[in-house]
């Protein structure tokens, strides 16, 4: 096979044509003839684009082997690989969700605003995949973006590009969760009228609180405060507080999230380390009516059972289902747990009960599951065993101590739920404890202000609010949300967002897939991409996707990737 030159007079004078031929035997004329196999059209119009396809269409031809052989015949040198699959789904699901153009519409506004919208726009989707793929700091996800993952349209990416595209996400967070709900809920279907919330806290390595926040920790007054300054009215973001982490010694935020019954997560919050749940839960009903929404039922744990806060929650044309601590001894919770009456089967192996009380004004379901009674009780076995464990001897200690190991159980909830003091100061495990708590294993109680709610649907509303404390797993863990390294609010504020973004991808890749975040990642990291240098330049080819990683694309709804993804002519 070779390249023929044809030339054809015309009024400009001489044009040649090129082609693509190969000689066949004329049997006739007992001499070989030139078969056209391909025409690259004129000359001075050779389009290159076209010779490239054409070489990797001949390629196909090749077993991978033989291919291999020819590009080392032609000069190319195999470069590099990098993961490519994962950070494709992510970058589709980015497009389809329409998050790109949402975030290209708004960049005329806020003081962050890119100079290139496209390639801030582009920036934060590798941010965002960067927290589902690989978490770590932005000083090390601009390296990341650069040499270590393929994301299309983006090339090198330096920190000052990060911050500069984190800044702006900032500007416009707020139309951004806006439009990028309305967006998702039109697409996927979803159904709000339940909206499941929860808050947890995250903390920073950082030593020091903002200044005014730990004035305020320290029960100090600023220059012109007031007897009766508002704590939650201070400069500081960073400051102490209960944290969820048991790092209290180290500043931290609260985070809340609010999550359809789907498990999509819709919005999130962040607030001061010291800011109390009947502050944020008002903030949190007062946006969420801003984006009308109708008639919304909010689920939330125990945490937010306050009369204050439910007065709140019932406000207007709301409704709530709360859950009520069964350790709280309040006279409802003693009541609704003596009442006698036979469970309902529900969903699942899930159990329920519905119980009235007069003076009460909500209904309570108490709900049972077998499962969870059994882990429960494996549970406190395993506390108790380590409590008997740790005062075992106590009894020959002094009374110092004795008195110190009293203080350092009772740092430690678990086991000082069922540490008994006698009264000679000896230490005991509290076996009256441990058999009520036999009693409440398995078992929640909800109270709902929904009268036209059936006590099933009362109790899987509820049982659903395990999506949210799964989605704060996740952030954790796999989003790697804490421990936190930035300084200033803004970034702290974009942080968190882009954390809420990637776990919006995750959540739409689980429910569309039925497939865990985890497997599907490592699936699709199995996709790589590689690069191949040669005197004529560089190019860039996949390996075949394997059959599970085909399914995936096509339960996402994403089209199989281009086999050659870049070609780059070497300069001359």
């Amino acid at each position: 096979m070779y390249v023929k030159t044809s030339v054809r007079r015309t009024r400009d004078g001489q044009v040649r044509y090129l082609q693509l031929a190969h000689n066949e035997w004329d049997a006739a004329a007992r001499r070989p003839v030139p078969e056209i196999v391909y025409s690259f059209g004129r000359e001075d119009q050779l389009g290159k684009d076209a010779v490239r396809r054409l070489v990797a269409s001949l390629s196909r031809l090749l077993e991978p082997g033989e291919a291999l052989a020819a590009a080392a015949d032609a000069g190319l040198e195999f470069t590099g690989s990098r993961p490519f699959g994962g950070a494709y789904v992510l970058d589709g699901l980015w497009a389809r969700l329409g998050i790109g153009q949402i975030l290209a519409g708004l960049a005329s506004r806020g003081r962050g605003r890119p100079r290139d919208v496209q390639a801030g726009e582009r920036v934060l989707s590798g941010l965002a995949a960067s927290r589902a793929l690989a978490p770590s700091s932005k000083l090390a996800a601009s390296e990341w973006m650069s040499r270590d993952v393929h994301i299309g349209g983006l090339g090198e990416v330096s920190d000052d590009a990060c911050y500069r595209a984190m800044d702006w996400l900032h500007s416009v967070r707020g139309e951004v969760e806006k439009q990028v709900y309305y967006a998702v809920a039109d697409l996927l279907n979803l159904q709000v009228d339940l909206l499941f919330f929860d808050t947890t806290s995250t903390y920073f390595e950082l030593g020091e609180a903002d200044e005014e926040a730990a004035r305020n920790w320290r029960g100090e007054k600023a220059d012109g405060d007031g007897e009766d300054a508002d704590p939650e009215k201070t400069a500081g973001f960073r400051t102490h507080g209960k944290s969820e982490d048991s790092r209290d010694d180290l500043p931290q935020i609260v985070i809340g999230m609010a999550v359809t019954r789907e498990g999509i997560p819709v919005r999130v919050w962040c607030w001061p380390g010291n800011t109390s749940d009947s502050a944020l839960i008002r903030q949190v009903k007062a946006d969420m009516r801003e984006w009308v929404l109708g008639k919304i039922i909010w689920v939330a744990d125990r945490g937010f059972s306050s009369a204050a806060n439910r007065r709140f929650l019932q406000q207007g044309a709301g409704a709530y289902i709360i859950g009520e601590k069964l350790r709280s001894g309040s006279p409802h919770v003693k009541a609704a747990l003596s009442r006698q009456g036979r469970y309902q089967q529900a969903a699942g192996n899930l159990q329920v009960k519905e119980v009235r009380i007069a003076d009460a004004g909500d209904r309570f379901v108490i709900c049972f599951n077998p499962d969870a009674a059994i882990r429960d009780a494996a549970i406190r076995a395993g506390l108790i065993a380590k409590l008997e464990e740790t005062i075992a001897g106590s009894d020959k200690l002094t009374v110092t101590k004795r008195a110190e190991l009293r203080g350092k159980i009772s740092t430690m909830p678990g086991l000082n739920r069922f540490l008994r003091v006698t009264p000679g100061g000896l230490l005991r495990t509290d076996r009256t404890k441990a058999k009520a708590g036999e009693n409440l294993d398995g078992k929640y109680l909800l109270r709902c202000a929904d009268p036209a709610m059936t006590a099933e649907d009362i109790a899987l509303g509820c049982k659903q609010l395990l999506e949210v404390e799964r989605g704060w797993r996740d952030m954790k863990s796999v989003l790697d949300l804490r421990p936190v390294y930035h300084r200033l609010e803004e970034r702290i504020r974009a942080h968190v967002i882009l954390c809420w973004l990637a776990l919006l991808l995750i959540r739409v890749a689980e429910n569309q897939t039925g497939q865990t975040w985890p497997k599907i990642r490592r699936e699709l990291d199995r996709i790589h991409i590689g690069t191949f240098t040669g005197p004529a330049g560089t190019f860039r080819q996949l390996t075949d996707p394997s059959k599970p990683a085909r399914d995936l694309l096509t339960a996402l709804n994403i089209g199989q990737p281009r086999k050659i993804c870049e070609l780059t002519a070497q300069r001359t």
